[in-house]
């Protein structure tokens, strides 16, 4: 694993996950939170993402947090591992709250700075909807690459793959 992606549902816990295996595969980590957002909430335009990617993916070695379908093409390209957390909704949606509670007012470690966490109640939405639109438009994209698809359902199975990484380390 030198080039993976660590992607699904908003809440899955995707940025915690990248950051524990980037830290055991010691790759550099990239969160397309911070490469979406500026500070104060203002999204970067799909040419400015599309630079940033570029930069990164062609390099050998790095991991990728984020779903971000407009930008999933040329990172599932370049990517040898997609570790894709299928994880239930209601899940999801209790785990996005909690961070929603625990870091309102302040940015979390993995986004940038001057974006302080709070709800959003059309993001709120987009999760509830998630397995009946952008779940869709996901599994879409992900066609011609099962190959390096790891699909894991449940924090169960996460923890069972992630005890196994650390059996052959």
């Amino acid at each position: 694993m030198q080039r993976v992606l660590v992607i699904g549902p908003c809440g899955a816990g995707k940025s915690t996950l990248a950051t524990r295996l980037a830290g055991r595969l010691k790759l550099p980590l990239f969160h397309m939170d911070q490469l979406n957002w500026q500070p104060g909430w203002t999204e970067s335009s799909k040419d400015e993402i599309a630079a940033k990617l570029h930069n990164i993916v062609i390099t050998d070695r790095w991991l990728i947090d984020g779903t971000y379908g407009g930008t999933l093409a040329p990172r599932l390209e370049r990517a040898d591992t997609v570790v894709y957390l299928d994880f239930p909704i209601n899940l999801c949606i209790r785990r996005l709250l909690k961070r929603i509670w625990t870091y309102r007012g302040h940015s979390r470690p993995d986004m940038t700075a001057d974006c302080p966490e709070r709800f959003d109640l059309a993001f709120l939405f987009y999760v509830v909807r998630w397995n009946s639109g952008p779940r869709l438009r996901l599994e879409q994209g992900l066609i011609g690459h099962e190959n390096k698809i790891i699909r894991l359902r449940n924090p169960v199975e996460l923890k069972r793959w992630m005890d196994s990484l650390a059996a052959v380390a």
